[in-house]
C-alpha cells in the first residue's frame, strides 16, 4: 500500500503559504534594474559596475541553489528558508548603503545572489514535491510561479514611487524589511523524512540513494542534460531584460515610469502564463511545451527591438514576453519530479537552476560590458533571439519518463 505525502496542513494552505513566499522574495529582486540609473548617476559608475554586481548576484544564486536543495532535503525547508530571507535582507541593506563598488557587489552580489538560493522558487518546488498529493503538484507548480510573477507586477511600480518619494537607500530598506514575513510563512512548509509516495514518484524515488549516487545517475541522463542545457537561455533572456530593460527604454528617449512599469506588465502576464503553463503541463508533452515557449520569446523579442522604441511597444512587449517569462519553470520542474522522484528534486531542480543562472549572470554582465564598450544593447538583444531558437530545439529530443532502475529489493 502505498501512503500520501506526509503533511501537517491542509494542501490549500501549503499553496497558499508558498505563493506568498515566491511574491515576497521574487518581488525585490525583479525590481533590481530601476536602481541602476539613480546608482550610477550618483556615484559616477558605469552600467558595465552595476552589471557586474548584478551578474554575480545571478551566478551565486544559481551556485547555492543545489547545496540549498540539498540541505533543505536533507534537514527540511524551515531553517534554509529562514537563512536565505536573513541573508536577502541583509543584501539590501548594504547595498543601501553602498559607496563603493565592492561594497555593492558584497550586498547586491554576494548576500542577495546567495540569500535568493535560499528562499526562492527552487525550495518552494521541491517543498510541493514532497507535501502535496500527486493531483495537486502541476497547477501548484505554476500557482507558486505565477504568485512570484505578481511580485514582479506589484513590486517595480512600488519601487518607482518610493525612490521618487524617500529615495533609492530607502527603497532598498524598505524591501529588506518586506522579506521578514517570510519567516513565519515557512513554517507551513516544514517537510520530514518521508515513507513512500505514489504514482510516478514512487517509480522514481530510491529510499537509499545517497547525494553522490543522485548526482551521477542525473548527469548520466541525457534527457536530464538536454533539459539543464536548455534552461541556460532563460536565465540569460530573463535576467537581460530584467536588470537592462529600465535603461534600453531610457535610453529610447522614453520617461522612467514606462521601464518600471513594462517590468510590472511582464509580471501580470506572467502570473497567467506560468498558471497556463502548469496547467498545459498535465496535457501535452513538456518538452514541446518548452520548446515552443523558447521559440516564442524569440519571436516576441526579435520583433519588439526591430520596431520603433515607444510606451505601446515596450507595454506590449511587456504583454507578450510575460507570457513566457517563467512559464518554463511548471514544465522543467515536473520533468526533474518525473524522471528522478522527490528525494532530491530540491537538489537536482537546483542544478537544473544553477544552468538558468549561468545565463542569467552572463546575460547581465554582457549587457553591461557591450553597453559601455560600444553604447549599445543590440548585440545582446540579437543572443538572445538565437540561444531562443536553439533551446526550442534542444527540448525537442527529450524523453518524458521516469529513468530505468531495478526494483528494489525487500530488505
Amino acid at each position: 500500500m502505498t501512503s500520501a505525502p506526509p503533511r501537517s496542513h491542509a494542501p490549500e494552505i501549503i499553496v497558499a503559504a508558498g505563493c506568498a513566499i515566491a511574491l515576497i522574495s521574487f518581488g525585490p529582486r525583479a525590481s533590481a534594474g530601476l536602481f541602476q540609473i539613480p546608482m550610477t548617476l550618483q556615484f559616477h559608475w558605469g552600467r558595465d559596475i552595476f552589471g557586474l554586481a548584478l551578474a554575480i548576484q545571478n551566478l551565486l544564486w544559481g551556485l547555492g541553489a543545489p547545496f540549498a536543495g540539498a540541505l533543505a532535503d536533507r534537514h527540511g525547508m524551515v531553517r534554509v528558508l529562514c537563512a536565505g530571507a536573513l541573508l536577502y535582507a541583509a543584501g539590501l541593506v548594504v547595498m543601501a548603503h553602498a559607496t563603493t563598488p565592492l561594497q555593492l557587489y558584497l550586498g547586491a552580489g554576494v548576500l542577495v545572489g546567495f540569500g535568493l538560493s535560499a528562499c526562492s522558487f527552487g525550495l518552494i518546488l521541491a517543498a510541493f514535491g514532497k507535501l502535496l498529493p500527486d493531483g495537486w503538484r502541476p497547477l501548484a507548480f505554476g500557482a507558486a510561479t505565477a504568485a512570484g510573477s505578481f511580485g514582479q507586477f506589484l513590486f517595480p511600480p512600488i519601487g518607482n514611487i518610493l525612490i521618487d518619494t524617500l529615495g533609492w537607500q530607502q527603497a532598498l530598506t524598505a524591501f529588506a524589511f518586506a522579506l521578514l514575513p517570510i519567516l513565519p510563512i515557512s513554517l507551513v512548509l516544514a517537510t520530514r523524512r518521508s515513507g513512500p509516495r505514489s504514482g510516478a514518484a514512487a517509480a522514481a524515488n530510491l529510499p537509499n540513494q545517497t547525494v553522490r549516487q543522485a548526482l551521477g545517475e542525473a548527469f548520466k541522463h541525457r534527457s536530464y542534460v538536454l533539459l539543464v542545457l536548455g534552461f541556460f537561455t532563460c536565465g540569460f533572456q530573463l535576467a537581460f531584460i530584467t536588470v537592462h530593460m529600465p535603461a534600453y527604454l531610457k535610453d529610447a528617449g522614453l520617461p522612467v515610469w514606462v521601464g518600471g512599469w513594462t517590468l510590472a506588465v511582464i509580471g501580470l502576464a506572467n502570473a497567467v502564463g506560468s498558471f497556463s503553463s502548469g496547467w498545459l503541463s498535465t496535457r501535452m508533452p513538456k518538452r514541446y511545451l518548452l520548446a515552443w515557449i523558447y521559440f516564442g520569446r524569440a519571436v516576441a523579442i526579435t520583433v519588439f527591438i526591430l520596431l520603433p522604441a515607444s510606451p505601446a511597444t515596450a507595454l506590449s512587449f511587456g504583454v507578450v514576453i510575460g507570457l513566457f517569462w517563467l512559464s518554463t519553470v511548471p514544465p522543467t520542474s515536473s520533468l526533474v519530479m518525473l524522471m528522478f522522484g522527490t528525494k532530491y528534486m530540491a537538489m537536482l531542480y537546483g542544478f537544473a537552476f544553477f544552468s538558468h543562472q549561468l545565463g542569467g549572470f552572463l546575460g547581465v554582465w554582457l549587457g553591461g560590458v557591450l553597453y559601455e564598450t560600444m553604447g549599445s544593447y543590440q548585440i545582446v538583444w540579437w543572443l538572445s533571439v538565437a540561444l531562443g531558437v536553439a533551446s526550442a530545439l534542444i527540448n525537442l529530443p527529450i524523453v518524458e519518463r521516469p529513468v530505468a532502475r531495478e526494483a528494489a529489493q525487500p530488505a
